[in-house]
C-alpha cells in the first residue's frame, strides 16, 4: 500500500498513531477532538484498512515538516468512502486543498474496494464547496448533518 501520495506542491502521508494522538492533543475544537478520537480508535480497530480511518497528513513537499492540513477518509462503507479535509488558515486561497482533494480521489480511484465518493460541507462554507466542485463532485440532493452531500461523479 502506497501511504505517500506526491503532488507538484505537496506530499500527503499516512499519518501514525503518534501522530493522531499529537493532534488529538493539540486540538482546541472539541468535536474535532472527538473527530480525531473516532478516527484514531478505528484505525486501531481495523489495521488491514487504516487507509480508510486514519488521518493522512497534508504537508509542502518543499519542507517535510511543514504540516499545513489534513485529510480522511470516513470508513468503507459497502465500497463507499466520505473524504474530509482541512488547511490551516494560513495557507487557504492558493489552491492547496484542491490539489490535494484531487490527488486523493486519483488515489481512491485505483482502491478496487471503492466505487463511491462522497463529502459534505457546510453550507456557508462556500470555499469547501468550490473544492469540491473544482474536484468533480456534485451535489446529490442529499441533506447531511453538517450541511449539503456532494458525490464525486468521475467513478
Amino acid at each position: 500500500m502506497n501511504n505517500v501520495i506526491k503532488t507538484k506542491r505537496l506530499r500527503i502521508r499516512l499519518s501514525s498513531d503518534i501522530e493522531m494522538e499529537e493532534l488529538i492533543a493539540n486540538e482546541k475544537d472539541q468535536g474535532m477532538k472527538q473527530a480525531y478520537t473516532e478516527m484514531l480508535n478505528a484505525s486501531i480497530s481495523n489495521p488491514l484498512t487504516r487507509k480508510w480511518y486514519a488521518t493522512w497528513i497534508i504537508e509542502l513537499s518543499d519542507n517535510d515538516n511543514q504540516r499545513i492540513g489534513d485529510l480522511c477518509f470516513k470508513g468503507l462503507d459497502m465500497g463507499a468512502v466520505e473524504i474530509g479535509y482541512g488547511l490551516n488558515n494560513l495557507y487557504w486561497g492558493q489552491g492547496y486543498a484542491t490539489e490535494a482533494v484531487r490527488a486523493m480521489i486519483e488515489w481512491v480511484k485505483s482502491q478496487d474496494e471503492v466505487n463511491k465518493i462522497e463529502a459534505e460541507s457546510e453550507t456557508d462554507n462556500i470555499a469547501s464547496i468550490r473544492v469540491l466542485e473544482k474536484s468533480g463532485f456534485e451535489l446529490n440532493g442529499v441533506q447531511g448533518e453538517e450541511g449539503p452531500r456532494f458525490e464525486y461523479k468521475g467513478l
